[in-house]
């Protein structure tokens, strides 16, 4: 690990200059150069670091202007990359927790339109488990398996069904 370099000394013996603090634009353009956020998530990075209102909504507004933040790009993306390993549920629920508003998670959404969830369920737990459970406390942790990844517990159980009638036919 590499240890602290210790501050410059000017020619004349004096402490340096300290840096200007950046500004509130300036911070939002390095976190997203490293990756997507939305325009919630930013602002509340920014209220940490104690900027206020004001001068957080103006750079926002402009980082949006400029084609940089886009809550709707932001949930394309998060729903793209949810898709099949997450239920329905869940991926509202993680456009909510980011701060995505209602128009801009439904645009978003119907990317899952086409799909159908009980077999994106069935390919996702076959993926996982891949046998019919032995009992039922293995039942019940592939039903929780499903459940944790935001699918329904209707839909849990007929996909353990439909994995049982294929057991029988099997053999």
């Amino acid at each position: 690990m590499r240890g602290r370099t210790p501050p410059r000394v000017a020619n004349d013996g004096q402490a340096p200059q300290k840096r200007p603090l950046p500004t509130p634009k300036a911070l939002a353009v390095r976190w997203l150069a490293r990756r997507d956020l939305s325009r919630a998530e930013i602002a509340q990075r920014l209220r940490r670091r104690g900027i206020d209102d004001d001068a957080i909504e103006r750079a926002l507004d402009e980082l949006a202007a400029a084609g940089f933040l886009s809550d709707a790009r932001y949930a394309q993306a998060v729903v793209a990359q949810r898709k099949g390993r997450f239920g329905k549920r869940a991926i509202v629920y993680a456009l909510k927790e980011r701060g995505i508003a209602d128009p801009d998670a439904a645009a978003a959404l119907t990317q899952l339109a086409d799909g159908d969830e009980l077999e994106e369920a069935a390919v996702l737990w076959q993926r996982r488990f891949g046998a019919p459970p032995a009992d039922e406390r293995e039942k019940a942790r592939h039903v929780r398996f499903l459940q944790a990844r935001g699918y329904s517990l209707s839909t849990a159980l007929a996909v353990l069904r439909r994995a049982g009638q294929r057991a029988d036919e099997d053999t």
